[in-house]
């Protein structure tokens, strides 16, 4: 198999207080990692820090994407090598359109990789033929991005640009946060449709229903900065049973 990422012995903090505590971590290609674990536990912190949001401080470790020192790139060029982020709440850009937003991200992408810019008669095609298979109204594409739409539309929004773009590493923040039981099997099932032998991903979530929708070939369990706890599919179901609190106390 060939790793995607690596993460060796990673060490982050925000304004001084210590928040991931030596982690390990190895995604190769084509492999969905769960990870999962009490609030506080570092997990977003860890998306923010392999997407390379500002305000987090590295003191430890190394990340490798694709063999590359991650930590050294900037924001967009992590994003130009395909490393994508979904948030757990997608901000809302007020005055820009959102197939004027998906424009601008594509082309900005693959202008810094070197390639010409994709048309809009023919990124327009492109989108439209991925918002039907999402069911994203085309209304919402002359919306403002994100401005008063719901959770569902906001998530559904997020997995077409993940669609559009489509990234090396995908890296889904409590994506379920929100959404309704109907609104979930979308987005999972654009999430889904994602799965490729090159693609890998890390779905981020407190709860098992998500991964009956996205079933992931390995869980995680994350406690106080580090993993503790690696395990097949069925570590989701004994993690739903039985909480975090063990978790909490090995960490400890």
């Amino acid at each position: 198999m060939t790793p995607l990422l690596q993460i060796r012995g990673l060490e982050a903090e925000v304004a001084g207080r210590k928040i991931l505590n030596g982690l390990d971590l190895t995604v190769n290609e084509g492999e969905i990692h769960a990870i999962m674990g009490p609030n506080g536990a570092g997990k977003s912190t860890l998306s923010h820090v392999l997407a390379g949001k500002p305000g987090y401080e590295i003191t430890g470790g190394e990340v490798l994407f694709r063999g590359e020192d991650l930590l050294a790139m900037a924001p967009d060029e992590r994003a130009a090598k395909g490393v994508f982020l979904a948030f757990q709440y997608p901000i809302e850009i007020p005055g820009v359109a959102t197939l004027t937003f998906l424009r601008t991200a594509l082309n900005a992408q693959r202008k810094k990789r070197g390639e010409e810019e994709l048309s809009s008669p023919d990124l327009l095609k492109r989108v439209r033929e991925i918002a039907k298979k999402l069911g994203v109204d085309p209304e919402m594409l002359r919306r403002p991005l994100n401005v008063g739409f719901s959770g569902g539309e906001k998530k559904r929004n997020e997995t077409l640009q993940m669609a559009l773009l489509e990234p090396r590493l995908c890296i889904l923040d409590e994506t379920d946060s929100g959404l309704d039981i109907d609104a979930l099997k979308v987005v999972a099932n654009g999430v889904n449709a994602l799965r490729a032998p090159e693609r890998g991903m890390i779905v981020i979530t407190h709860y098992q229903r998500l991964l009956d929708y996205i079933v992931p070939d390995i869980v995680h369990v994350l406690a106080a900065g580090r993993i503790v706890r690696t395990g097949a599919k069925e570590l989701a179901l004994e993690l739903e049973a039985t909480g975090y609190a063990q978790y909490q106390g090995e960490a400890a």
